[in-house]
């Protein structure tokens, strides 16, 4: 988690997705500039947000880009975004528009899944220190996102949570239990499913760490890898595809969605 972010973070965040799209698009930014008709100087300036797009270069890069929207939106929730990390702002710009998001985590619950009780206590451990105004920012925008579980319904969501994740009781047992049931109640919906890594799996494919894969509606595949203070957006085909099979392998490797269910049951019973 950061601080409030400079002024001047929100064009940053949107140039970087337009030159991860760009990118993605197999485009130099002289080729891009062509079909937008802008110079390839403005196209750099507006990806490393030195200067605000126009509204006709946001219309004519969805044209060229074949995509139909993402941007307009991305546009329009940039200044919305307060809370969020600098370096994760990319990711969330897509997530407004994904038709599939699969997640993998090892640290802590995804922000998605998280509750009010188990974001907070994260908030309070953080180094350096949060004040009560950011803390009560990082919360707001962590429960605008986990609206999106509920509001695209034709959203696909696929998590894989590792076991010890709930064993560590963050927070303390109260909350811990508020979250399984919270998961539980989560792991309900037609377009969300959830998969327990068990600590009796002694190894699996995502060992690397966590990993973020999603899908655009124009079938463009992202993946998302973060460390501390740190994020990286990636939108390389290979680098995407090892990431995808990986992912897949530990699909195969966790639990079943009924097994994955059966053990959050009877971790909630046991505390």
């Amino acid at each position: 988690m950061v601080d409030e972010p400079e002024s001047s973070d929100s064009l940053r965040t949107f140039g970087a997705v337009v030159q991860g799209l760009r990118e993605h698009a197999g485009l130099s930014r002289e080729e891009f500039g062509e079909l937008v008709r802008f110079s390839k100087h403005t196209v750099a300036s507006v990806e490393l947000g030195r200067r605000m797009p126009d509204p006709e270069f946001v219309t004519r890069a969805e044209e060229a880009l074949g995509i139909a929207g993402v941007l307009q939106k991305a546009a329009g929730r940039l200044e919305r975004q307060p809370g969020l990390a600098a370096w994760f702002r990319r990711w969330a710009l897509l997530e407004q528009v994904a038709i599939t998001l699969c997640t993998y985590e090892c640290r802590m619950i995804p922000g998605l899944l998280q509750t009010e009780p188990y974001a907070r206590q994260l908030f309070v451990d953080e180094l350096p220190p949060l004040g009560d105004e950011q803390i009560e920012a990082q919360w707001a925008a962590r429960a605008e996102r986990k609206r999106l579980l509920r509001e695209r319904p034709n959203t696909a969501f696929s998590f894989i949570l590792e076991e010890h994740l709930l064993l560590r009781c963050t927070g303390g047992v109260e909350v811990t239990r508020g979250l399984i049931d919270h998961v539980l109640e989560i792991a309900e919906l037609r377009n969300v499913e959830i998969q327990v890594m068990p600590l009796m799996q002694p190894s699996h494919a995502g060992l690397h760490g966590p990993l973020q894969l999603l899908e655009t509606p124009e079938n463009q595949w992202f993946a998302y890898l973060e460390g501390q203070q740190s994020g990286q957006l990636v939108s390389d085909r290979k680098v995407v595809s090892v990431l995808q099979r990986r992912h897949a392998r530990m699909r195969a490797q966790a639990l079943s969605l009924s097994e994955s269910v059966s053990l959050l049951q009877r971790l909630r019973g046991d505390l």
